[in-house]
């Protein structure tokens, strides 16, 4: 465990609970200037951050920048997003104060049917769900690019893409974490001739040090800046990507990636103690789980609590949002489903009121219309610019380098989405999560997802944040929020020790150390089931704007070495 994690790993509630007593030194009166006095960019990898950076030294605003880190992420992080993934971008207008989520969310073929991916017996087939072009949703993320720079950018997407065209072709030096997940991914990675040029283009694995250049990728870059939408979705790279997708089994056509279109949805917007929550609609269940989660919360001062019953408390409101998120989420364009009495007060007071204090509740106790039949590989950035515009972003190829396939002669990473539907529903996915017909396979459909890129606005702090991490996104930034509403600053909420509850499987998931084993045992007689984990999660990225001094924070996770937040001066 990363040193910095372990230091605070004894008592989860060590900077949660008693940092009440010490909060950051922020100025008691207001001074009355405008805009922050800089820019912010927490990201998950330097060169991403840089590059935000730079295109704001350009004239950009901070949806320029996102442009900017979305695709050098998509350049430097393949194992966890790309162009051949998908995206939830959520923007704070500072001129005129609207919020909105650009959903660039994959989706489903027109070929997709849910018995494609059973096998003979009628069961789950996992190397279809999780591997190769059966398992790859549209790409949504190229889209989401080109929307957000034409829409609300400054900068021609030819100036914002340079630096990932740049990083693309001249390469970048390889990390540990791209070695390692390359070891656990390479059986499936290595049946495709698009993955072996790229990642085997020396003739063996990826080492550390070594530098990895994409060309291919440098190039399908530089169509989408010149041709835009086109560039990507229609012409040469849509034909190489459909072609390529065919070959090896799957069954796309060039209407799948030509008909791909950008949804702008309204986020979910709610009040938790004397701050404004926005966050994610579905497609992701994020924001309603945390709707949910923290209105049921505002029942307790977990600030009074003794450790055990605050973990004991958390846990039971995480179970109750999670068991919602499996019988009733989806994508809006398919399901209707009830948002306005998911996130009301009234339904968490209900919730609430089946929370004992001091025993667990069973989830196959809760009440639920559907019975069940009984892995976090993602990336965040957040930013806020000298204009008072905020973006919040969470990127994915799902599993360690998504699909495993690159379409050969595009360097486009193709993402393994489809195991985020409920393939056979009852039946768990790659993160452990159930899900039922709100999230079933069809043509065109978003798959659900748990990322949850979201803001916190008080009356004398803003803070962005987000972070990677399958179905353990939503829980994670439940505790950075907790962490914030706390006084903690971006770096400490990134480093806080994380606990885990989804409803099925019935266990509260522990990073090493995150808690005393007088609270596990406490847990445990209270009739927890306790899995302590052998390593770490998530990534978190989160910057902050002090609304008296107008300074800003940026604070990236501790367990990603290569993560990096920086607040650059306005001069």
């Amino acid at each position: 465990m990363n040193s910095q994690v372990r230091g605070r790993a004894g008592n989860i509630w060590l900077l949660l609970g008693l940092c009440l007593f010490t909060l950051p030194a922020f100025a008691k009166e207001p001074v009355k200037t405008p805009h922050p006095n800089g820019a912010a960019i927490a990201s998950a990898h330097s060169l991403a951050t840089e590059a935000g950076h730079e295109i704001l030294a350009k004239g950009g605003n901070a949806f320029d920048a996102a442009v900017a880190v979305s695709s050098v992420l998509s350049v430097v992080e393949p194992v966890s997003s790309g162009l051949g993934g998908g995206a939830f971008y959520l923007l704070h207008d500072g001129k005129t104060g609207r919020d909105i989520m650009v959903d660039a969310r994959e989706t489903a073929p027109a070929s997709a049917t849910p018995a494609k991916y059973l096998d003979a017996k009628g069961e789950l087939d996992r190397d279809k769900a999780e591997n190769g072009p059966m398992s790859a949703g549209i790409p949504g993320l190229p889209a989401g690019l080109v929307h957000i720079a034409q829409k609300y950018g400054r900068l021609p997407l030819s100036v914002s893409l340079a630096p990932a065209i740049r990083i693309a072709r001249n390469g970048f030096p390889i990390y540990p974490r791209l070695v390692d997940a390359y070891a656990e991914r390479r059986e499936v990675m290595e049946r495709y001739d698009g993955t072996r040029k790229v990642y085997l283009a020396d003739g063996d694995a990826p080492k550390t040090g070594e530098t990895l250049r994409q060309p291919d990728l440098a190039r399908t870059l530089e169509q989408l800046a010149a041709r835009g939408f086109d560039g990507f979705y229609r012409g040469e790279t849509a034909a190489k990507i459909v072609a390529d997708v065919n070959k090896y089994g799957g069954d796309w056509k060039a209407a799948d990636l030509a008909s791909y279109r950008i949804k702008e949805r309204t986020p979910i917007t709610f009040k938790y103690r004397d701050w404004r929550i926005v966050t994610a609609p579905p497609p992701s269940s994020g924001g309603v789980a945390l709707a949910e989660i923290l209105q049921m919360l505002e029942g307790w001062d977990l600030a009074k609590l003794d450790e055990p019953h605050r973990i004991h408390i958390l846990t039971e409101a995480m179970r109750r949002a999670y068991r919602d998120r499996t019988i009733y989420l989806g994508d809006p364009d398919f399901v209707k489903m009830p948002i306005a009495q998911l996130i009301s007060d009234d339904y968490a007071a209900g919730l609430r009121a089946g929370i004992l204090p001091d025993k667990a509740t069973p989830s196959a106790m809760l009440p639920g219309d559907k019975a069940p039949l009984e892995g976090g590989h993602t990336t965040h950035f957040s930013i806020i610019d000298r204009d008072g515009n905020f973006v919040s972003a969470t990127q994915t190829v799902n599993l360690y380098y998504g699909s495993g396939m690159v379409a050969d002669g595009t360097g486009v990473l193709l993402n393994d989405e489809m195991d985020d539907f409920a393939l056979r529903p009852g039946t768990p996915n790659a993160f452990g999560v159930m899900g039922f017909d709100a999230n079933a396979v069809k043509p065109g459909k978003r798959m659900l997802s748990s990322m949850s890129p979201s803001f916190m606005i008080g009356k004398d702090r803003v803070a962005v944040l987000g972070t990677p991490g399958g179905s353990r996104i939503i829980t994670m930034v439940l505790l950075g929020m907790l962490g914030i509403e706390q006084g903690l600053d971006p770096q400490q909420i990134t480093a806080l020790p994380r606990f885990h509850h989804q409803y099925l499987p019935d266990t509260i998931y522990l990073e090493p150390g995150a808690l005393s084993p007088q609270t596990i045992a406490a847990l445990k007689a209270m009739g927890h089931d306790i899995t302590q984990g052998e390593s770490t999660w998530g990534n978190m990225q989160a910057v902050d704007w002090d609304l008296h001094t107008n300074a800003l924070r940026a604070g990236s996770d501790p367990r990603n070495p290569v993560g990096k937040g920086e607040v650059v001066p306005a001069h």
